[in-house]
């Protein structure tokens, strides 16, 4: 592992050390009844190899979830977590794998290549068909982006929206809530976010569609990069993200047991308080 790597993985170590009162808030998903935390550790898991947690993450992935296009390195926000679970499964950095998996692969039904899973993943009943989440670690909402050239730059309002030419990450939960307002035009969808930002640098689409950290992030890496606002979300639903694992996978519970335990003791809150805490707010678009 790089040095970077093991400083990362140091400073989470020590946050794990520090107990704090989780302004996270409570999962409205999956969660794991208590468990003996004897039953969840490195020498009981089975994984996909002895003793050691394999980790997957979309390719490429992005800030501020990971940082580099690096996800062993330990920093961003999902790269954080990944080490603060297995540290919570007994397992240390070293005991860590990583590999590359294309975001709908992941979501696909079969065989996995990893025991878990982080690449910004809503949960939703349709997906969890075909794959396991864990209790959520994060509320996300949906947001726009755009550039100070396109005609999106002047929308205020959900009818200015649906006259643009509107982009997302096929088969996401952005992609989903881009094509809800039933714009003139259909949402462009693409591979990756980072298609799909190119697409709007190169004014093939007037915006594009984001969980909100990742709207503020692309914002911030376009030259006039800017917030259009979020996306009202369904009253009675709060979008959250979870790990993905394989469908009915043994390890479920305890990694859930492991976000519960993070969220209970304050990690996820400082976590979230360190790597997007710069997302910063945007207004709700009506």
């Amino acid at each position: 592992m790089h040095s970077s790597s093991i400083l990362g993985w140091k400073a989470i170590a020590a946050a794990l050390a520090v107990l704090a009162v989780s302004s996270c808030a409570a999962p409205t998903a999956v969660t794991a009844p208590t468990l003996d935390a004897r039953k969840c550790s490195k020498d009981t898991l089975a994984t996909l190899y002895p003793g050691i947690l394999t980790f997957g993450a979309d390719l490429p992935v992005y800030p501020p979830w990971y940082l580099g296009d690096d996800p062993s390195n330990g920093e961003g926000f999902e790269s954080a977590l990944a080490y603060a679970v297995a540290a919570e499964l007994q397992y240390t950095a070293d005991d860590v794998r990583w590999v590359r998996v294309p975001f709908n692969a992941a979501l696909a039904p079969g065989a996995k290549s990893f025991d878990v899973n982080l690449s910004q993943f809503s949960i939703t009943e349709q997906r969890s068909a075909a794959v396991d989440f864990s209790s959520p670690y994060l509320d996300v909402t949906q947001a726009v982006v755009t550039v100070r050239t396109s005609p999106a730059a002047t929308a205020t309002n959900l009818d200015d929206l649906r006259v643009l030419r509107l982009g997302a990450q096929i088969g996401s939960t952005s992609a989903a809530a881009a094509a809800a307002l039933d714009g003139r035009q259909a949402v462009a969808v693409y591979d990756t976010t980072g298609e799909a930002k190119t697409a709007l640098v190169d004014g093939e689409i007037d915006a594009l569609v984001a969980d909100l950290p990742t709207a503020f992030s692309v914002a911030n890496e376009l030259r006039g990069g800017m917030m259009v606002g979020q996306l009202p979300g369904p009253s009675d639903d709060v979008e959250q993200f979870g790990i993905v694992l394989d469908h009915e996978s043994s390890l479920t519970r305890c990694v859930s047991w492991a976000v519960d335990t993070l969220r209970g003791n304050g990690t996820l809150d400082r976590l979230q308080q360190r790597w997007l805490a710069d997302a910063g707010r945007a207004p709700v678009l009506n």
